[in-house]
């Protein structure tokens, strides 16, 4: 037992390992269909961002500078002993340098001399002095408009400032000074007086007053020589406890301005610009309430995703059939796929009619309807599809057809009347329309009307699945009954533009009838929105189609109308419908294949007329006959172009 549960746990590290790994790539993923989704946003304000710095970096007047270098030289005596303290003492007056250069004094003399056009306070904002560190280096920096100013003003302010300190360190000993000066000039005039007298007394015979001068004088000499040299020692004392300022480079003009850099200041910008685009595309996407995944399917309705859909081109509604135009395209795919999940959700209690409906108008309900029934078409079985949108019907301009019959017409027939009648067959073989008909004056009696459910019951006996095509929920009551009298409710999101909100309201009101829905369909899914390619793709390689120019789609266009008349149809493309023209070659009669098995016995196709043009061309609309015709039955008879 234990060496079961071993083997069990080593052979499940992997697959827990591959789980977290391919979890990783899809938040990675999910990273990257983001910024690939805002990559427009991103490229907009990096552009503008780096476009507006470098205009405004180019209209800007140019800023020089120039730096000269000065050397701090400390008092011999203070410095005699070369420990941290003395260190701390040199770093200490370098920075206090550094301050005066900067003062008031210094600045108003260097004004002064050069007559600059600025006050001190201005050239204050100009000059930058930065010490630089384990040092006494300090290094001056001036900025000009004019590079030739801003070295004259550096060199300036450190001779200035030379000057001042020398002047303010004098004045320690200028007393001493002074007054060692006079005792000096006075012993001197002494001394000149006391050998004036002793030039006197030459020849006068006087030897006591000629001792007692020449006494005074010896020791006026005494007294000189040692003011004199208290003198020198002062002097002395000045020098080695004097620090000077010494320049080591001057200031010489550079003509390569410091600002604006043009270079740098676009970069910045378009990096800030990059920036603040992510934090916008980031804050939008956290407070969007936009459905645009699975996720926020799921989060929203909690229901699941049964297909997402990709875009559609074309700018008709017959351009939206595209499970007649290109049925192997990754959305006929996707239909296809769609269809598959329905039959296994419903495989227990097989699936008879389906509602198709969304939240809100413009969100491909309609389209969905029609694809899906072309591809449970396709599948083998009958299918009706029905357009119960009697407020803005659209499934008869998809078929290229007037919505002279419908369903309004069909409640209102005579009893002998059979509902093929107002009918229309298409070139898909086990597909019939049934469209709205003419649009009534209360829609929503007529739905949720017992004539309505019968209809609907006679309906569900034709054919083995029925699709109704629904009005939005939100918009109008219209849905509501036939969702409660249908088998599954599938409900069409529009990526991007269908909110969070509408979607809950809508399953809301659902599950309040006693609704479930089925499943959500994401319509109109982007690669930015999703990675639509992610969700389907062709096995074994699609051919990939080459995009029709905008000129060739348009010269298609105005043929495709040319060909057209008003309120007829366009007969269906050879490749749409290859299967159906080889049965009819093996039966022998033309078209038969669209309706073959759909019509009872003594029921054929009459043409209609709309505005005295025939309604031939791949639809038809069924009459009722009393027997066969040319030889067939009454199916095989039905004509299609």
């Amino acid at each position: 037992m234990c060496e079961t549960n071993a083997i069990a746990s080593v052979e499940a590290a992997p697959t827990r390992q591959m789980y977290e790994q391919s979890e990783h790539r899809m938040v990675l993923q999910r990273y990257l269909t983001l910024f690939w989704r805002w990559l427009w946003l991103l490229i907009i304000m990096t552009l503008l961002a780096g476009g507006a710095a470098y205009l405004v970096s180019t209209r800007m007047t140019p800023i020089y500078e120039a730096s000269t270098t000065l050397l701090i030289n400390q008092a011999p005596a203070s410095s005699a002993s070369p420990d941290y303290n003395a260190v701390l003492t040199a770093e200490r007056l370098a920075r206090t340098y550094a301050e005066l250069l900067v003062k008031r004094p210094v600045l108003e003399e260097v004004v002064r001399e050069l007559n600059l056009p600025f006050p001190p306070s201005a050239l204050a904002e100009r000059v930058r002095v930065r010490p630089i560190r384990d040092t006494q280096l300090i290094v001056v920096t001036v900025e000009d408009i004019d590079p030739q100013r801003a070295a004259e003003i550096a060199n300036r302010m450190v001779a200035v400032f030379s000057e001042q300190n020398h002047e303010l360190q004098s004045e320690r000993f200028a007393e001493s000074k002074r007054s060692l000066t006079s005792e000096i000039a006075k012993l001197q005039a002494d001394i000149d007086a006391t050998q004036a007298e002793l030039a006197a007394l030459r020849g006068v015979d006087d030897p006591v007053r000629r001792a007692r001068l020449e006494e005074a004088l010896v020791q006026y000499r005494s007294s000189y020589a040692t003011v004199l040299r208290s003198l020198e020692e002062v002097r002395l004392a000045e020098a080695q406890l004097t620090n000077s300022v010494n320049v080591v480079e001057t200031a010489v003009p550079v003509f390569t301005p410091v600002r604006p850099r043009i270079a740098m200041n676009t970069g910045m910008a378009a990096v800030a610009g990059l920036l603040l685009a992510i934090g916008m595309a980031l804050l939008i996407e956290y407070l969007s309430d936009r459905i645009s995944s699975a996720e926020d399917v799921a989060t929203a309705a909690r229901v699941g995703m049964l297909a997402a859909i990709g875009r559609i081109d074309g700018a008709e509604p017959s351009d939206k059939l595209v499970m007649l135009k290109d049925p192997f395209s990754q959305v006929a795919e996707a239909y296809q796929m769609l269809r598959v999940k329905l039959e296994i959700a419903r495989f227990e209690k097989p699936l008879h009619t389906l509602l198709v409906t969304s939240s809100s108008p413009g969100e491909g309900k309609s389209t969905t309807a029609a694809n899906l029934a072309l591809a449970i078409a396709r599948s083998g079985k009958r299918v009706i599809l029905v357009d119960t949108d009697l407020r803005r019907p659209s499934l008869h301009r998809f078929f290229r057809h007037a919505n002279l019959r419908g369903v309004t017409t069909a409640l209102v027939r005579d009893p002998s009347e059979s509902l093929y009648n107002h009918m229309i067959a298409t070139s898909e073989e086990n597909l019939l329309i049934l469209p709205s008909g003419p649009v009534p004056s209360d829609p929503a009696v007529i739905v949720s009307s017992k004539k309505m459910l019968d209809l609907i019951d006679e309906l569900k006996r034709m054919a083995d699945v029925v699709v109704f095509d629904s009005p939005p929920i939100l918009a109008v009551a219209d849905a509501m009954p036939l969702a409660h009298v249908c088998d599954a409710t599938l409900l069409v999101v529009l990526a991007g533009a269908t909110r969070t909100s509408q979607l809950r309201r809508a399953c809301d009101q659902l599950l309040q009838a006693g609704v479930e829905p089925q499943g959500v369909v994401l319509n109109r899914v982007t690669r930015e929105q999703g990675g639509y390619d992610q969700y389907y793709y062709y096995y074994g390689g699609e051919r990939k189609q080459r995009r029709r120019s905008v000129l060739s789609r348009l010269f298609k266009r105005r043929r495709r109308r040319r060909n057209s008349m008003p309120g007829m149809v366009d007969t269906v493309d050879a490749g749409a419908i290859g299967m159906g023209r080889s049965t009819q070659n093996n039966r022998g009669a033309p078209g038969d294949t669209a309706l073959d098995g759909f019509f009872p016995q003594g029921v054929t196709p009459a043409p209609e007329t709309v505005d005295g043009h025939p309604v031939t061309a791949g639809v038809v609309i069924a009459t009722e006959t009393g027997g066969r015709r040319n030889g067939t039955t009454p199916h095989q008879g039905i004509e299609t172009t």
